[in-house]
């Protein structure tokens, strides 16, 4: 097994942050090619090392399952994977390298929902969301929870929008951040429930999360795997989930939809994109061979416990979503007046 170690510290232009390369052992099995294979699709040998992009810090939950996928991506693809953080403003200084790299399929990267919402809360962008991009793969959604402070006199939500009717504006919800997956997700509630309830934006979901525990704020949307260990501490109180339907590991919470608010559908989600140009058969083997590493069951079963739905669509699903996505993003962050310089 080859061992990568790839540290990368040099300064860009002032916009973009310090650029590092996080340490990663990959095993790379170069596995042999059916003889009724395609010549198209038989794995590469030459051992180069593929670069995923990854435009959030170590420990993110995007970081999480990159490093989650790099193993058995390697495998399939036949290259060893180098995993590159390139963190700061909402991703696009790690996206920016994404859509420069060489159109080769060996500069990939990991993207979030940030990819689609940051056209609509920056006045300028270096580049296009979707004309910069070939898209590969939806990775898979990731559900979020409505949940409130147990000081709340609430148990499910018409019990909650029958409270912040009552005391419109009293009552206040946190987010990780203007524009972010958790802003977004609480503003969408209170417009299809037309409630009034004020945002508290904190720098990271940390800090939120510690003023919903203590009550600083009394609502909020967290992610599954962020808020399962709260429920059962009896910390916090789950709602309503933000998908259509229920989830396997919250079964006993109802969707909004379900319970009342039959519009409402969030989740945040991540995405392997490419830069534009990238070959329409480049990008299919590629989307099949990432496919195949998301079928193996301990990859499913260690995304399911990041709370990951996987879907592992085709370059042809994940262009009208990308488009679908960024429209639905639009309309929210123009309601919500969440903009940044």
């Amino acid at each position: 097994m080859p061992l990568i170690l790839c540290t990368v510290g040099r300064l860009r232009h002032a916009f973009l942050p310090l650029r590092r390369a996080v340490p990663l052992t990959v095993a790379l099995t170069i596995a042999a090619a059916s003889v009724t294979a395609p010549a198209a699709h038989a794995q590469s040998t030459d051992g180069k090392p593929l670069r995923l992009i990854v435009p959030t810090q170590p420990g993110s939950q995007a970081d999480a399952v990159a490093r989650a996928l790099s193993e058995p991506m390697g495998r399939k693809l036949g290259h060893p994977i180098v995993i590159e953080n390139i963190a700061g403003a909402g991703g696009i200084p790690g996206t920016q390298q994404i859509v420069r790299a060489p159109k080769d399929g060996l500069t990939l990267g990991l993207v979030s929902s940030n990819h689609v919402i940051n056209p609509a809360i920056y006045r300028s962008m270096p580049f296009d969301s979707l004309r910069d991009i070939t898209p590969i793969t939806v990775i898979g959604t990731l559900p979020l929870v409505l949940v409130v402070n147990p000081s709340v006199p609430a148990n499910n939500v018409q019990e909650l929008i029958a409270l912040l009717k009552s005391k419109p504006d009293q009552l206040n919800y946190g987010s990780s951040g203007n524009g972010t997956v958790l802003h977004l997700a609480a503003e969408l509630f209170a417009s299809e429930a037309k409630v009034q309830v004020r945002h508290v934006p904190y720098k990271g979901a940390g800090n939120y999360t510690t003023d919903l525990l203590s009550g600083q704020v009394q609502m909020g949307f967290l992610t599954v795997p962020a808020v399962l260990p709260q429920l059962k501490a009896g910390k916090l109180k789950a709602i309503a989930v933000s998908t259509p339907k229920r989830i396997p590991m919250l079964p006993d919470v109802p969707s909004l939809a379900e319970a009342g608010l039959p519009r409402y559908s969030f989740d945040a989600w991540l995405a392997i994109v490419g830069p534009s140009g990238l070959a329409k058969d480049k990008a299919a083997d590629l989307q099949g061979r990432i496919k195949a590493a998301l079928d193996e069951k301990p990859v499913q079963q260690n995304l399911a416990a990041q709370g990951l739905v996987i879907v592992g669509s085709t370059p042809e699903q994940a262009a009208p979503f990308f488009q679908s996505e960024l429209e639905k993003h639009a309309r929210i962050v123009k309601q919500s007046g969440a903009s940044l310089n």
